[in-house]
Parts: C-alpha cells; sequence; structure tokens
C-alpha cells in the first residue's frame, strides 16, 4: 500500500491496482488524516489476508486441493482440463493390483512370470526401471514395491500381465474400473504412465503407438481418494523413502522415492507419506500427494509443472493453504440430540416413546474466521421406521434408526456428488424399549377402540348442533 500527501487538498492511498482519494480541509490537521489512514490500512490489510487466502498464484497448468474423508473441494485450478498424467497412472494399477489381492485372485507371495517384453524394458536404463531377470523369480510384492516406490516400469507392466494375462487386457481393465469409480475424463493407454512411443513398438494392442494416459487433476484425485478409502494400506509402501530391491544374485538395486516430500527425502513436509510422482516429456512434472496431520487429510493434485522441485513447492503451496486457512468444526457431539428429531414413537412397546441422538460426533471443514452455515438432515431407516415414522418394539439401546448428514449452504462442492452426502454420523436410540405383554397390548387394543367410538359420538353429537 503507498499513501500519497496532498496538503490541503486530498489524501491518496493506492493498494494493488486500486487508488482511493480522500478530500480533506486543512483545518482538520494531520488527526483527520491518520484517522484516514488507520481505517484504510485495516481495510488494507483485511482485503490483503482474503486474497492471500483465495489467491495460491500456483505455477501450474492444473491443481486441485482435495479433504481426503469427503471428498471436499478445497481448492482448484483449472481442475476440469484434461492433461498427460504420465506415471501418475500408476495409481490405478495399484488399485487394481490391492483389489485383485483383497479378491482372492492374486497373492502377495505370487511368483510373477518375466516375459520377454517386461525383460527387455526393464534394462531401458533411460526409463525409471529395476532390472528384472527372466531366471529369477519376484513375488507380486516385491514388484508392487518398485513400481510403488521407485516407479519401475517394466515391473509395473509385469504386474499387469500377471492379473489381465496381457499388458492390453489390463489397459481394458483399467478403462472400467474408472467408469466404475465415477472419473470423468480420462484415458487409458498403458499401465505405467510411459509414452507409448517410449516402448520401443510393444506399446498394449489396441492402442495408438504415439499415445499417451490422460485425466483432469479432478478425477486424478478422485482416483487417489477411493485408494486411500478402499486400500488406506497403500500408504505403509508410499511412505517408505528407501529400499533395496534385488535384482538377482549380487545384484542389488537402491531404489530412492521419487516423492521427495517424505521425511527423508530432500522437500520434507511434514505429514506426507504418498502418492505418486508422474513425468513425461509432454506432461511435464506432475505429483498427486496426500498428507495428515491431527486428524486432517488432503489429496493434492499439480500437472505440468517446470521442473521436479517445482511439482514440489507448488503442492507445499497447496497443502499449507489447507492446513493453514481450514479446520474441523464440530457440528454434533456424540449423544447430542437433534432438534426437531429428539424421540421416536414406539408401536408395541413398554414406552410410547423412546429418545434418540448422533451416534458419533460430526463436523465440517470450514475456513478459519469464516462463518459456514451449517445444517443438518436427518435420514430415518424405511425398513425400521413406518410411513408414520413409529419403530416397532423391542427396541436395543445403541440400534441404529438412521443417520444424520451436513447440509451445506453456500459454494461447497465435493469430488463427486455423493460423496458429500456420504459424510454422515448414525442415529442411535438411547435406551432400550421392550415389547409390552399380550394382556397390556390387548387392553390397550380395548382402550383404543372405545376411545374411537366415544371419539365418533362426540363428533356426531357435535353435528347436530
Amino acid at each position: 500500500m503507498t499513501v500519497y500527501f496532498f496538503p490541503g487538498t486530498c489524501v491518496k492511498i493506492s493498494f494493488g491496482k486500486k487508488t482511493v482519494e480522500v478530500q480533506t480541509l486543512k483545518r482538520k490537521g494531520w488527526l483527520y488524516v491518520s484517522i484516514i489512514i488507520s481505517f484504510y490500512l485495516t481495510l488494507f490489510f483485511a482485503v490483503g489476508s482474503s486474497a492471500s487466502a483465495q489467491e495460491l498464484e500456483l505455477e501450474a497448468d492444473a491443481a486441485i486441493l482435495v479433504e481426503a474423508e469427503t471428498g471436499k473441494v478445497v481448492y482448484e485450478e483449472d481442475s476440469h482440463t484434461v492433461l498427460p498424467i504420465a506415471s501418475m497412472t500408476k495409481i490405478m494399477t495399484e488399485y487394481l493390483v490391492h483389489e485383485a489381492v483383497n479378491n482372492g485372485e492374486i497373492s502377495w507371495e505370487d511368483e510373477v512370470s518375466i516375459s520377454d517384453k517386461v525383460r527387455q524394458l526393464s534394462l531401458d536404463t533411460s526409463l525409471s526401471n529395476v532390472p528384472l531377470r527372466q531366471d529369477e523369480s519376484y513375488t507380486v510384492e516385491e514388484l508392487y514395491k518398485a513400481m510403488a516406490i521407485y516407479s519401475a516400469n517394466g515391473a509395473t507392466i509385469a504386474l499387469a500381465e500377471h492379473i489381465a494375462g496381457s499388458e492390453g487386457a489390463f489397459v481394458t481393465m483399467m478403462n472400467e474400473k474408472a467408469e466404475e469409480l465415477g472419473l470423468q475424463d480420462y484415458e487409458f493407454v498403458n499401465s505405467t504412465g510411459l509414452n507409448n512411443r517410449s516402448m520401443d513398438g510393444q506399446h498394449p494392442e489396441g492402442t495408438e503407438a504415439d499415445a499417451e494416459n490422460l485425466m483432469s487433476a479432478e478425477s486424478t484425485a478422485l482416483l487417489a481418494y477411493h485408494l486411500l478409502a478402499d486400500y488406506p494400506e497403500v500408504l505403509e509402501t508410499t511412505s517408505i523413502s528407501a529400499e533395496t530391491f534385488e535384482a538377482g544374485p549380487e545384484e542389488y538395486i537402491e531404489m530412492q522415492n521419487w516423492n521427495w516430500m517424505l521425511p527423508n527425502g530432500p522437500m520434507p513436509y511434514n505429514g506426507v507419506d504418498g502418492l505418486k510422482t508422474g513425468y513425461t516429456d509432454l506432461a511435464g512434472n506432475a505429483f498427486t500427494g496426500t498428507a495428515e496431520r491431527d486428524g486432517l487429510r488432503y489429496i493434492s493434485v499439480v500437472m505440468r509443472t517446470d521442473s521436479r522441485q517445482a511439482r514440489f513447492e507448488e503442492t507445499e503451496k497447496l497443502l499449507d493453504y489447507g492446513f493453514n486457512q481450514f479446520t474441523y468444526e464440530e457440528v454434533l457431539e456424540k449423544g447430542e440430540q437433534v432438534e426437531g428429531n429428539q424421540t421416536l414413537p414406539v408401536l408395541k412397546g413398554k414406552e410410547d416413546e423412546v429418545t434418540v441422538s448422533a451416534g458419533e460426533s460430526l463436523s465440517v471443514l470450514v475456513q478459519d474466521g469464516e462463518s459456514e452455515s451449517v445444517d443438518v438432515n436427518v435420514s430415518l431407516d424405511e425398513e425400521l421406521i413406518n410411513e408414520e415414522g413409529a419403530i416397532e418394539a423391542p427396541v436395543e439401546a445403541g440400534e441404529t434408526v438412521g443417520y444424520v448428514s451436513i447440509a451445506e449452504s453456500g459454494d461447497n462442492s465435493y469430488l463427486h456428488d455423493r460423496l458429500g452426502e456420504s459424510h454422515r454420523v448414525p442415529l442411535v436410540v438411547d435406551e432400550s424399549v421392550e415389547r409390552a405383554g399380550w394382556f397390556s397390548l390387548t387392553m390397550s387394543s380395548i382402550g383404543g377402540f372405545f376411545g374411537s367410538l366415544w371419539n365418533s359420538a362426540v363428533n356426531a353429537v357435535k353435528g347436530l348442533f
């Protein structure tokens, strides 16, 4: 901010591209001027603070920052632009490896055959690789670590062939899984993220010779979201800074993780434990990161930055913004009742109603210093609650009868509509209600019958007058 004095006429205060001119009089003196300056200093710092929160000035063609539990988008910049993703492709390969293990189709101890194609590619030192021999045995776990830690391309194709029979068949699986997970902007042409030109004519069948995998930053973040949500154990591997790969007798490769933001990396950042870097000539330097502090985890994506170092510098800006500007705000405490939904009527019970409350605490991510308007929605389990909103006894304490979710107002977006809706906690019964005995139920029915008769009679008499 710059202040220009024109004694007896005006004061001009310039901040950024804007200039404010304030007329003054000599008799008002410097006290008047100082009041004016104080006011605009306050205004300047308030505006400046807000601008710094919104304008990160990232040097990347696309970027996004997402809260990992709900998929809430905290910041985005050209996040729908489709760009080459290079080795961030391996996030999908990792997902399919975990899924195959989880489904019992393969195991971590499986020995993987090395094809001629894999052997040849693994010896290309211009690519990220560990050399693979055809007279040696490698387990799924060993190859998986080489892929996740060192971005080894030959090891990645070996896993694809082990799961699907061929890399081409695996690519089909990748695209089908992308659709299933709700990704919007994607095209997978190989399992590694290499440009097909780098594969010396051995690119997957059915793909173009110069094709490259494509995704938007938003879809990349959504893929990372699903990987962390469905297979959080992936972080046990992606957080490894370095490991030795045994390629053969007396042949050891020291694998340094390309993620420089890990604790022992060249550019450590507190809380980072994944996820995947990427580079090709067309993609530039890209990085999908994740970090967790005090229970708050973010997923970040930066695409097409200028250098290896820059992709981490831009990621640091995103993560700093998330951790410094946002916190969780508790909307409901565990055991707290929801206004308007404190009780449920009980049918055929020893009690006519039962109290219900939140079974867990419910929180929402809000920006510091901003008043977030947050309401809650209650949805009851239609299989337990009848059309009149009542539950039939017996009812057990702690039984889930519905869910409480956040209904946010304002400009809030999520990676996928259903992710925002999934941020919910159970609505539970506070106390047990036993089913009434047959005598009580009979008397209640009789009382209800005569009560109905009496009401009918009263109404009939009223109709005469």
